[in-house]
């Protein structure tokens, strides 16, 4: 399985679930919050999510993502999900110190296999559309998220329309939607699984970094 065709960009939204938000010590913005993954940091199911040396702690985050079917600009609610064309989960992998020590979080959130995808499954065959979308995350398989598209702050239409009055969306590009509450930290060893009930999962081991130099 391969992301076909490969995205320009991942556009991530943070803190879209109230409980996630406020887990993360602040109240939910007023407007969204979006930020950068690097395509290169694409990983498949079953490949492994790799702990870079001293980066400190490394969280998972499961999201519901969509692939970009169409290019967009300027896209009005009413339109906004015929711009998509699949969804699939997504784990938003985190080097949470970092994040929290940088004022950007390109570096937190663009290491090498950061970025977990399941199967993209086209929308067309979802058999009661992207409303009752849920997502779920296990570690070692024990569940630690749960949240649902009902959750979000900002509303997947909104998203969209507001994002293109931003930028031109190009086909394949990827929007993952937020983490709802319960993020935790990856440990060498671990494996975890982000799971949209319908849909489906991946499921990536979780290795300590092994540079080719040795050191």
């Amino acid at each position: 399985m391969t992301i076909e065709p490969m995205p320009s960009k991942i556009l991530c939204v943070g803190k879209n679930y109230l409980d996630h938000a406020r887990e993360m010590g602040s109240e939910p913005p007023e407007e969204p919050l979006v930020f950068l993954k690097a395509p290169s940091a694409l990983l498949l199911d079953g490949a492994p999510i790799v702990i870079p040396e001293g980066v400190g702690r490394v969280d998972f985050e499961g999201e519901i993502a969509f692939q970009v079917g169409r290019k967009a600009r300027f896209v009005p609610e009413s339109e906004a999900l015929s711009v998509l064309s699949h969804v699939f989960p997504l784990n938003d992998v985190t080097a949470r110190d970092l994040q929290r020590k940088d004022s950007q979080w390109a570096r937190a959130k663009g290491f090498d296999t950061f970025c977990p995808v399941g199967r993209p499954i086209p929308l067309k065959d979802l058999s009661k559309g992207v409303e009752g979308l849920k997502v779920e995350t296990r570690v070692n398989g024990e569940l630690r998220q749960e949240g649902a598209m009902k959750q979000f702050i900002f509303s997947l239409p909104f998203l969209i329309s507001w994002l293109t009055r931003v930028m031109t969306l190009q086909p394949g590009d990827i929007l993952a939607t937020g983490t709802p509450a319960g993020v935790g930290p990856l440990a060498p060893g671990d494996e975890v699984e982000v799971t949209i009930p319908g849909v489906g999962s991946v499921r990536n081991p979780v290795v300590a970094e092994s540079r080719p130099d040795g050191r």
